[in-house]
């Protein structure tokens, strides 16, 4: 069976946590390949509803395995947090598994990673605060701490004896009056070693051995190619890859093991934070959106900011991830709308761009050029289930054309489009 990738094509927030959760299905196995507590998935089954920050999407099937990748930052605190929310809520978590290799966020992550926001003036991302950032700088520049120290106390203390004096100084530069004891540190997340030493192992060696086996891996990422180090809007983005690239680095496989990729796409444009955002509303249209769709940030509950589909993004999204298919989400937001726009190309200085620009001074200076579409009569969350039942074919023909556009424009074929958050919300259009 082949490795399967499922990814955000925007600025995240598209809704992957419910395409993981469908997908999931047929896989024995979920990989989640990067970033940190700054992302959210929300899965709903049933009435239930569950919100992740760091466990896998997967996990909510007891009889598969939802393995925590060398990709991720992992804050052992709010991990732990889950898994004792979802025990509290009946799930055993027997099946969760971490890379030994994850990056662990310590206390001092979170301290730099507010000093260093203030400090970047309108450079600021609109970070989350929770260290992600800091955490990545010392896994690069060779500082990091991982899941395999945290769990080996005499490593951890060895570490922490040269670390933390050294992140006093940043601390003290940058104006901060924050205390670190590093003996206090050492004595906190060796418990929280203790804790986790159980789900510890080498993911690449299990993620390998059950690809070997023919079994079905699925890899799920967190937030969007938009906000991708690399490939998305710098420096208003996150400190991870965030594409089909980073599945193979962030977990441990090979190229060849690799044959679809999903690119989860919202029917509208949102977003969290600071930076350019072309197709951006900021009417009672984009308003709409927001309290309809319900686009408040899981992580944070900020609200997001909303506006129409720009293909523009998405197209650069299909390119570098290969996508071999769409799951297009949050479609029934739309409903009940006269007209809906999307974005073609972009004017900048009397000329037209069709590739998404690497400088931001240019991105936020163009101008979306749209192509309207007619709208479709909007449901209750009851109607949608009952479309959804009814399949593809029986969808608003309206609706049809405007997933049909999208296929031509982006040369990537539709194979789940999503009408609500449930499972029994999903309608399956083709191969995915």
């Amino acid at each position: 069976m082949p490795g399967r990738i499922v990814l955000g094509t925007q600025f995240g927030d598209e809704g992957k946590g419910k395409i993981t959760d469908y997908c999931a299905e047929s896989a024995s196995m979920i990989v989640r390949f990067q970033g940190g507590n700054n992302a959210g998935h929300t899965v709903k089954i049933g009435e239930e509803v569950y919100k992740f920050h760091l466990l896998p999407s997967g996990v909510l099937r007891p009889e598969k395995l939802a393995v925590i990748g060398n990709g991720l930052v992992v804050d052992p605190i709010v991990l732990l947090q889950e898994v004792n929310d979802l025990k509290e809520r009946g799930f055993k978590v027997d099946n969760l598994r971490i890379s030994d290799r994850a990056q662990v966020i310590m206390p001092y992550h979170k301290i730099i990673d507010g000093l260093e926001e203030q400090a970047k003036g309108k450079m600021a991302a609109g970070t989350t605060m929770r260290g992600i950032g800091p955490c990545y700088t010392d896994k690069v520049a060779r500082w990091g701490i991982r899941i395999v120290d945290l769990i080996d106390e005499e490593v951890l203390k060895a570490k922490l004896t040269s670390i933390v004096p050294m992140k006093q100084k940043i601390i003290q530069a940058f104006g901060g009056t924050e205390h670190l004891d590093a003996e206090a540190i050492w004595s906190e997340y060796a418990g929280y070693g203790r804790q986790i030493r159980d789900y510890v192992l080498d993911a690449s060696v299990l993620i390998n051995a059950a690809l070997k086996s023919d079994e079905e891996v699925l890899f799920e990422g967190a937030q969007g190619t938009h906000l991708c180090i690399d490939f998305g809007i710098y420096p208003f983005g996150t400190s991870s890859n965030c594409t089909a690239g980073a599945a193979l680095t962030g977990a441990g496989v090979g190229p060849g093991k690799i044959q679809k990729v999903v690119g989860v796409t919202k029917a509208y444009t949102s977003r969290v934070g600071t930076g350019p955002f072309p197709t951006e509303l900021d009417d009672e249209v984009g308003e709409g959106m927001r309290e309809k769709g319900g686009e408040f940030g899981t992580t944070t509950g900020r609200p997001r900011r909303c506006g129409w589909l720009d293909l523009v993004m998405v197209g650069h999204s299909a390119r570098i991830n290969a996508l071999t298919s769409l799951a297009v989400t949050k479609i029934d937001v739309l409903g009940g709308m006269d007209k809906i726009k999307v974005c073609t190309e972009y004017e900048y200085d009397g000329g037209i761009i069709r590739d998404f620009p690497a400088n931001m001074r240019i991105l936020s200076q163009c101008k979306p050029i749209y192509k309207e579409f007619d709208g479709w009569d909007d449901k209750t969350d009851e109607g949608w289930t009952e479309a959804a039942q009814m399949g593809y074919d029986l969808l608003p023909e309206d609706m049809k054309t405007y997933l049909n556009f999208m296929e031509q424009e982006l040369e990537v074929p539709v194979g789940i489009v999503s009408v609500g958050p449930a499972r029994a919300q999903t309608i399956i259009k083709g191969q995915f």
